[in-house]
């Protein structure tokens, strides 16, 4: 049986794998939760699971939490609680499902201790990418991706042998936008951003599909995990979202990963590696999909690609610069303080400013994650003013 400690329990990846330890109460045990305010859904997962610890947002969410469970299990708050949810005695295996960079701390205290984590939140090696695989390598922990063309790379590499590898292929859906022209991007809003056309997800998660920054995020993760250089990573365009990625190798020969888009199948898969497990979801039915699509990315109408792989060959703090810009923009563009071309926009400019900054360590790295912050809200401000 293995222990889990779910951080971002709450949201679409936290809420799948709770439905996978339904599937296989007899594998999976919960042993503490960490999501941020939405008591409702906590109150009924910890009813369900009986973790014996929870994290959350703040003391206010913490006090409201208490009011509605009881007595049941400890509760912690903040990033302090999160890194005590993933360190916690007993935990096989972290699932690291928060969004955005401040999974860092609490992954990268799981690997410290040789745990091995479940990876949904890229920010984790998007920002910090050596130093989480550094310290995975000298504890002995695996990084089990979680995100969906990862995850299909990781079991098409099943029995490859790297060296036999010529690419990588990472398949996007092309987001909601796929064929728009650059004057109908300058009128599209949140609303129909988050109109992602194969793929339930998180807002944020959907922006970035729009801009195609969530497969540049992948790019940088992809190199990581699987220690190929950028240009040995490529990205097509697949809208029907069947095929999750493939692997190229030397002989010319292609192997890829298909199936239904269902979150719960990579996330079963990485709760159970090195075993695979039977499965009551619905399976794929390659005669009713018909056929399969491919086309290049349009990377001149669709820049957060291109500025991707730009950050990744430039190395250092890029990378973290690039995260941190990404995320103050789509903020503001969900909040209709910008434009949605404004986001590369503005991403670019931040990697002007801090492309350069030195990341030597796990600290220097949030430095220059919060720098590239403030530098990104500030340029925001005087495009609005502007």
């Amino acid at each position: 049986m293995k222990r889990l400690s779910i951080l971002g329990s709450t949201g679409s990846i936290g809420t799948s794998t709770l439905d996978v330890v339904e599937a296989f109460p007899e594998l999976f045990v919960v042993e503490a939760l960490a999501a941020g305010g939405n008591i409702d859904r906590l109150a009924a997962q910890i009813e369900r699971h009986r973790p014996r610890f929870v994290c959350v947002k703040d003391d206010e969410i913490a006090a409201a939490l208490r009011a509605r469970v009881g007595a049941g299990p400890e509760i912690a708050v903040g990033p302090s609680g999160l890194v005590q949810a993933a360190t916690l005695d007993g935990v096989d295996l972290v699932v690291s499902a928060l969004v955005g960079a401040r999974g860092l701390p609490p992954t990268h205290a799981a690997l410290e201790l040789g745990r091995d984590v479940a990876l949904a939140n890229k920010e984790a090696l998007v920002v910090a990418g050596r130093h989480m695989t550094d310290c995975a390598r000298s504890a002995g922990a695996e990084i089990l991706p979680v995100d969906s063309e990862h995850n299909a790379l990781h079991q098409c590499l099943r029995g490859e042998r790297i060296e036999e590898v010529r690419n990588l292929w990472l398949t996007a859906s092309g987001g909601p936008f796929r064929g728009r022209s650059a004057e109908e991007l300058v009128r599209v809003d949140a609303q129909q951003a988050l109109q992602h056309p194969t793929w339930s997800m998180g807002a944020k998660i959907t922006i970035d599909s729009a801009t195609l920054m969530n497969k540049g995020l992948e790019v940088i993760e992809a190199h990581w995990l699987f220690a190929l250089p950028p240009e040995r990573i490529r990205v097509v365009v697949h809208p029907q979202s069947i095929v999750h990625s493939m692997i190229e190798l030397i002989d010319g020969s292609f192997k890829a990963q298909l199936g239904v888009t269902d979150m719960r199948h990579p996330i079963q898969y990485a709760l159970s590696w090195p075993e695979r497990l039977s499965t009551a979801m619905p399976p794929f039915d390659p005669v009713a999909v018909g056929r399969l699509d491919f086309e290049a990315p349009d990377v001149a109408l669709f820049p957060c690609l291109r500025l991707a792989y730009e950050a990744l060959e430039a190395g250092g703090a890029a990378p973290a610069a690039l995260n941190a810009a990404n995320e103050v923009a789509v903020e503001s563009f969900l909040a209709a303080g910008i434009g949605f071309l404004d986001i590369p926009a503005a991403i670019e400019a931040v990697l002007e400013r801090h492309a350069g900054d030195r990341a030597e360590s796990l600290e220097a790295v949030l430095e220059v994650d919060a720098a590239a912050r403030r530098t990104a809200a500030h340029w925001l401000e005087q495009r609005v003013g502007g």
